[in-house]
């Protein structure tokens, strides 16, 4: 794994200033704003992002980012069928996003390499559930961060059937490459949805993480997810959805705003691809890496036929 060079006094400062902010407050504010129907302010939010960052807009199923009802809704926007093949190799694991690596690799013991001189707990990470912590326990990850001009919909990596959806309230720091350097344990701390499947060599999970604006995320099993209006420390399993089986590349959910998504395996099985190196960008169904059935034949198998969540 790749160490980014040290955070300089600009990305400290961005750091500092995030502890002060009302992280929750502004985000609440920012769901309400990108939800405007209000055609003139859309469309003057809309001209500003624009400006602001370049989207293709060419890959969009509606090319016209004006003709969107809300901000979010320009901002999550569907694309074309064919702009993001799928690996068709049975066992090629894929990326559920467009984005840019953060960090990937092995899980040193129970530890996950976060950026130098930072690292973050897997049990911290799973909110402390033992027996998953156990599961992945010097596996591997990748963590994948989306931009704000990238496609914002979250994609299954392979065929899977789900096992459980657990929410995890925390605070709403930024995700961008400044503040990983400089927020210790970020992608810990942070509110975060974590997705446990089945897969056909054995479990996964796949970890939304929230973030700064991002105080909103959602699901195609059970809809939007929202913090609760009084902070709560405790995560809340969701029940809806349990045992839904999804293809290899169908839609699992959405960021309302960007993140990170952070994928697990156990030791050995997975290997990823070697390209597949920090900064390096991806996009959603490229092989990332390759499936590895387990060594032993004692372990867990699930024959799994590829369907789309509905």
């Amino acid at each position: 794994m790749t160490e980014p060079v040290s955070p300089g006094a600009g990305a400290r400062l961005f750091a500092a200033l995030q502890y002060a902010m009302p992280k929750h407050l502004l985000s609440r504010l920012v769901y309400k704003v990108t939800r405007s129907r209000a055609v003139k302010f859309k469309n003057a939010l809309l001209k500003g992002f624009l400006r602001s960052y370049r989207v293709d807009m060419a890959e969009a199923l509606q090319s016209d980012p004006y003709a969107y009802p809300t901000f979010n809704e320009f901002f999550t926007r569907a694309l074309r069928p064919e702009a993001r093949p799928v690996a068709p190799a049975p066992h090629a694991l894929v990326s559920p996003v467009d984005g840019t690596v953060s960090q990937c690799g092995r899980i040193l013991a129970d530890q996950l390499f976060q950026a130098k001189g930072h690292h973050y707990s897997l049990q911290e990470l799973l909110a402390g559930d033992a027996a998953a912590t156990a599961r992945y326990r010097g596996g591997g990850f990748a963590c994948i961060y989306l931009a704000p001009y990238n496609y914002h919909r979250i994609h299954m990596p392979c065929s899977a059937r789900l096992r459980s959806t657990v929410y995890v309230p925390g605070d709403l720091f930024s995700v961008n490459s400044m503040t990983v350097r400089t927020v210790p344990r970020v992608f810990a701390r942070n509110e975060r949805v974590i997705c446990e499947f089945d897969t056909a060599v054995g479990p996964m999970a796949l970890i939304a993480v929230g973030a700064l604006f991002v105080g909103s995320m959602e699901l195609v099993h059970c809809g939007e997810i929202n913090p609760p209006p009084r902070r709560r420390s405790a995560a809340i399993a969701i029940e809806a959805g349990v045992g839904t089986r999804f293809g290899k590349g169908a839609e699992l959910g959405r960021f309302n705003m960007g993140s990170t998504v952070i994928l697990l395996f156990p030791a050995e099985h997975v290997a990823w691809h070697t390209e597949l190196q920090p900064l390096s960008t991806v996009r959603m169904g490229q092989a990332i890496g390759e499936l590895q059935p387990p060594a032993s034949a004692a372990a867990p198998q699930v024959q799994l036929e590829p369907r789309r969540a509905p």
